[in-house]
């Protein structure tokens, strides 16, 4: 059945949304939107706008949309890391970076053995300090999202970079196009999205879960969920572990074990999600030329 803004597709996915709320459009005007990250200090949101080459920024006490980077190195995914800085994922540049607290640029990882990477996509940062991102080939497939080029490493990787030693090593591949990804709520295990479907017909469209070590190695990578509208983009989890991914239709929602619970409904195609607002329930969407909004009665999983 259909309520309002959200399809309840589980009788559990109730406590999750408010039906009587609404999705709310807090600004027009992008090419491809992509990459929130909200930063709780400053009560403001930031995002990709990868075509356009910049990063927009959205401020919650006012409503005020503003540039925030231009040119910007085509950045698609960001996150921030435990001291509040923004960790960024550079298509034009095939590199991920920290911009410091006095806005300077720390590049953190440009190459595996050499070799350029292709186009970091989207990034995490775990607990203690590791930097965990994807790199597909969007950014270096056409002019559209970066620098059209060869590939250096010949394939589509998910990579750690070690917060001691600043080492950088493949955790996963067997990818056709990585993308997104996130870490349970107890960072025991850590979900990847395949976007491959938009490459090819037949690829993949499923979203994948592994086994943390301690020592930062993965196993297992079994399909946790497969999208079914488009494919599965990026994504964040609440403090129940419910994980609220970008879809073609919306924001899915699916319980730990696997579940579609229900739908938030965005009438543009969804990149990517995060939580944000003074108490980690609003919901920030970036949907193809779009950012939107909507409050729930769930927390995201606090990272600060």
């Amino acid at each position: 059945m259909a309520d309002s803004d959200f399809e309840i597709l589980d009788e559990r996915f109730r406590r999750c949304v408010r039906v009587a709320a609404q999705v709310e459009h807090l600004f027009k005007g992008c090419r491809w939107a992509e990459g929130p990250a909200y930063f709780p200090a400053g009560r403001y949101v930031v995002w990709s706008d990868i075509p356009n080459d910049r990063i927009m920024r959205w401020d919650e006490a006012t409503g005020t949309v503003g540039v925030f980077r231009h040119p910007a190195g085509y950045t698609n995914g960001h996150t921030i890391d435990r001291q509040g800085r923004l960790v960024s994922c550079e298509h034009g540049n095939r590199r991920v970076t920290r911009t410091e607290h006095d806005g300077s640029i720390t590049v953190i990882a440009d190459r595996y053995e050499g070799k350029r990477f292709n186009s970091p996509n989207d990034v995490v940062v775990k607990s203690d300090g590791s930097i965990w991102f994807s790199d597909p080939s969007y950014g270096i497939d056409t002019d559209y999202e970066g620098h059209k080029a060869e590939s250096e490493i010949g394939a589509c990787h998910v990579y750690r970079v070690d917060p001691a030693t600043g080492q950088c090593r493949i955790v996963a591949d067997g990818f056709v196009r990585p993308n997104g990804l996130a870490f349970s709520v107890d960072e025991r295990q850590l979900y990847i999205s395949d976007t491959g479907v938009v490459k090819s017909p037949e690829g993949p469209p499923h979203m994948r879960v592994f086994d943390v070590g301690d020592d930062g190695t993965l196993s297992g990578g079994r399909v946790f969920a497969t999208c079914t509208a488009g494919p599965f983009d990026g994504f964040r989890l609440d403090e129940a572990g419910r994980i609220w991914t970008s879809a073609g239709d919306g924001v899915h929602c699916y319980d730990p074990d696997g579940t579609l619970l229900g739908k938030v409904r965005v009438p543009e195609r969804v990149a990517n999600v995060v939580f944000g607002g003074p108490k980690r329930n609003r919901l920030f969407i970036c949907a193809t030329t779009s950012l939107y909004s909507v409050l729930l009665p769930v927390n995201g999983v606090k990272t600060l």
